[in-house]
């Protein structure tokens, strides 16, 4: 398995395909838009940048990757002679089962179709298909080149033998699979998402302040970053998609986004992606903080 499509060039596909390339994979990476492909390679040549100055690859590493990467903008061209493809679209469940839909109908009998959605249900992925056995979860943590884990998600019909073989590739690229069951928000969301969402109710409530609550849980439970700064940097909209998934499909209220939530994704506040959300980075590269205290 060597020739890998990765569909949507957008920051989890582009890591994705940057990912397999630079572990010598041949790489199809699709996506609609031109010019979200030009971004996408541009991104991939920084982070390439990055990892040269910290000496972890060499210029010829980075000419490499990237020669491994060619673009298309149509899903029938992009992925001809693949042994797999990374679905990464948007987290929108038509969208995905539209998606799926198209790849099973163009791709070969025996490609595998993965998708790194981060909670819809692969089961139900799998049924737009004739192909259920070959459809799976890759859940990829951002970014990319970077984390380790990949949450592996095996679908209702997902067979034994390509499970087998998605754990040994994600090996391959030096990652650590680790398989999990097939419900709403998997484990990685199920247990981050309703933190993220408690901070933003804690805010809601008037509790405390976006700084005071994201040191608390930096400095009281060694997180790297706060939960609110963390909820910008996966995108406001991203987080009330999975909650509306999680809360579809558990009927739990407890999975219920925060009217807050809900508010600042209409308003177009998503986070680092509209330069917006709980902190402002529109200026620079410093956060400052712009969401208000509620009482």
């Amino acid at each position: 398995m060597k020739n890998i499509a990765v569909i949507g060039a957008g920051t989890m596909g582009n890591g994705i395909a940057h990912t397999f390339a630079q572990f010598g994979f041949n790489v199809k990476l699709i996506d609609i838009s031109e010019a979200a492909l030009e971004r996408g390679l541009a991104t991939i040549g920084k982070n390439l940048d990055r990892m040269i100055a910290k000496e972890k690859i060499t210029e010829a590493d980075k000419t490499a990757t990237l020669n491994n990467i060619v673009t298309f903008t149509s899903i029938p061209e992009g992925t001809k002679g693949v042994e797999l493809v990374v679905e990464a679209a948007t987290e929108n469940i038509d969208l995905k089962l539209s998606i799926f839909k198209q790849l099973d109908e163009v791709c070969a009998p025996d490609t595998i179709l993965a998708t790194n959605t981060s909670s819809i249900s692969i089961t139900q992925i799998a049924a737009v298909t004739n192909r259920p056995d070959k459809v799976i979860g890759m859940h990829f943590m951002n970014p990319v080149p970077i984390m380790k884990l990949v949450e592996i998600i095996r679908g209702y019909s997902t067979s034994d033998v390509v499970n087998d073989q998605i754990v040994a590739l994600s090996k391959e690229v030096n990652k650590i699979p680790v398989e999990v069951n097939d419900y709403p928000g998997f484990v990685a969301n199920r247990i981050l998402m309703p933190m993220i969402n408690e901070s933003i109710e804690t805010l809601y409530n008037g509790v405390a302040g976006v700084k005071e609550i994201d040191t608390v849980m930096k400095l009281g439970m060694a997180h790297p970053m706060g939960p609110l700064q963390l909820a910008d940097f996966i995108g406001l909209d991203v987080c009330l998609s999975i909650l509306q998934v999680m809360y579809d499909g558990f009927k739990n209220p407890k999975y219920a986004p925060c009217p807050l939530l809900v508010n600042m994704v209409t308003a177009g506040k998503l986070g680092v992606k509209s330069g917006e959300g709980f902190y402002d980075y529109s200026t620079s590269r410093k956060a400052e903080v712009v969401a208000p205290m509620f009482s």
